[in-house]
């Protein structure tokens, strides 16, 4: 195989790694075939000596002073004033049909975009595809990729007949390495869902190179570097790299939302938490749930020193976990939830002005490696490190700063273990899709018999481990939130 125009030469890999105190990359080249060597320098050739010094750097002295909760933050911390709150719960219905009235005209006038964060593998659920391929086996078989793809069709719709108009909302996909060609396969195989092509954009989040604590590269192979993706605080490097900005300028869009993969019940471009958003004028904003209980493992939306951010639950002393309000209310409830609303402007301010200045977040992780004698060894214990960035750590750079409850009954339910762990399994998804698909039956004045044709008595609410008394489900191209078409 003939090298490529960008691909390096040996000597100028050699002078690359150097720089970057790395040169052991290439202790195995003698025994490399054509292929395996063209196959590396390809992977060095992504690598900035500069960059991958200060990533090896930093990776290394981060690792040394990864703790936990130190009690540094717990006394900054002030939970989000109520007038930067809107609620589901309790917001007046009349500002919550303004709100999605706003929601509605942005939609319909082209100016909203989705973006979803798929660069994770389904490793956990046992599956070695992309989590948005996973099917929770409901009724109708359709995977998380297929929900989320119908309702971006039936918000699309109900907007139209709102407006008369003939809108779109354009699909960003940021993949990375893992998942990109079996997601491109996978919309191609299925037609985009129904969904224009065109509209569907995918692109890719850049891989780093895995560390040791000695602040070496790790080689999986002989001629292959460990490289993990950069977290889905890669987003903002991705829409650089890939010019998505422009794309969305080019299509006039002015404001995403953007998600997480794995959570079933995610309502594509909420028009109300859209239009809460445009309303407010912010700039950033995120969806919360209420924390089930104080030690729940979820991100806590607050503010520390007069900025918004997300602390991790590792990051909080219990005591402060356990504070409560007058009410008895806990005082920091505001569980993250992964579902942003970002104006494009804003995007653009974080990719050109703050992506550098993006935290750092250790992971430190059990990665397989090649030895000195080129064996492969799978650590018992953790041995490399894994640096990352979240997407909500760009809170902080706002100007306008809003967050939105809902219920977690009807928005939350994330798919990130196999079935047999207590919580977020396939089981506990369907069960919440099918729950809330039995409630909007009633709602709507729906009555279910039995074989006998009798009655089956209603159950208004459910426990989680508890599966609803019928088993309905609802397609988005019928109801998109419950709504009943008259």
């Amino acid at each position: 195989s003939g090298r490529s125009e960008s691909m390096l030469s040996l000597e100028e890999a050699k002078a690359r790694l150097e720089t970057a105190g790395q040169s052991h990359v290439l202790q195995f080249w003698a025994e490399l075939s054509a292929e395996e060597s063209n196959a590396l320098l390809e992977e060095i050739s992504k690598l900035q000596p500069e960059e991958l010094l200060e990533h090896c750097r930093a990776a290394a002295e981060a690792a040394s002073r990864h703790s936990s909760a130190d009690g540094r933050l717990d006394a900054r911390m002030k939970p989000v004033p109520p007038e930067f709150i809107g609620s589901v719960r309790k917001s007046e219905k009349e500002k919550l049909q303004i709100w999605g009235d706003e929601g509605f005209l942005q939609i319909s006038q082209d100016k909203v975009a989705v973006l979803l964060l798929a660069g994770g593998q389904g490793t956990r659920l046992g599956v070695p595809y992309p989590k948005g391929m996973y099917s929770v086996w409901l009724p109708s078989g359709k995977t998380l990729y297929q929900i989320q793809a119908e309702r971006i069709q039936k918000v699309q719709e109900l907007a139209n007949v709102k407006h008369g108009t003939r809108c779109t909302i354009p699909w960003y996909i940021m993949t990375s390495e893992f998942t990109l060609e079996p997601t491109e396969k996978f919309f191609k195989d299925n037609e985009y869902f129904g969904l224009c092509p065109s509209n569907v954009v995918m692109f890719e989040q850049r891989m780093i190179p895995a560390v040791g604590f000695d602040g070496k590269i790790i080689l999986e192979k002989k001629n292959k570097i460990a490289m993990a993706p950069d977290g889905n605080g890669g987003l903002y490097r991705a829409l650089v790299d890939n010019k998505i900005l422009e794309d969305m300028e080019r299509r006039g869009v002015e404001y995403l939302h953007v998600y997480c993969v794995d959570n079933i019940l995610v309502k594509m471009a909420d028009p109300v938490f859209i239009g809460f958003c445009v309303n407010k004028g912010a700039d950033c904003g995120a969806k919360v749930v209420d924390k089930a209980y104080p030690a729940e493992p979820v991100g806590v939306v607050c503010s520390v020193d007069g900025l918004y951010q997300v602390i991790e639950y590792s990051e909080i002393r219990p005591e402060t976990a356990e504070l409560r309000g007058p009410g008895g209310e806990l005082l920091f409830s505001a569980g993250n939830i992964c579902n942003h609303f970002f104006t494009r402007d804003f995007l653009k301010d974080v990719a050109e002005k703050f992506e550098s200045q993006l935290k750092q977040h250790v992971a430190i992780k059990k990665v397989p490696f090649v030895d000195g004698e080129g064996n492969l060894v799978k650590p018992t214990k953790p041995n490399g490190i894994k640096m990352e960035k979240f997407v909500f750590d760009v809170f902080q750079f706002s100007k306008k700063f809003v967050a939105f409850e809902v219920l977690r009954e009807e928005e939350f339910s994330p798919l990130k273990n196999a079935d047999g762990a207590p919580l977020d399994t396939p089981t506990t998804a369907r069960r919440s899709l099918l729950a809330q698909h039995y409630r909007w039956a009633l709602a709507a004045g729906g009555n279910f018999l039995d074989e006998q044709d009798k009655p089956i008595p209603p159950k208004h609410s459910m426990s989680q481990n508890e599966d609803p008394p019928v088993i309905c489900e609802i397609s988005p191209l019928v109801s998109y939130f419950g709504e009943v078409k008259m």
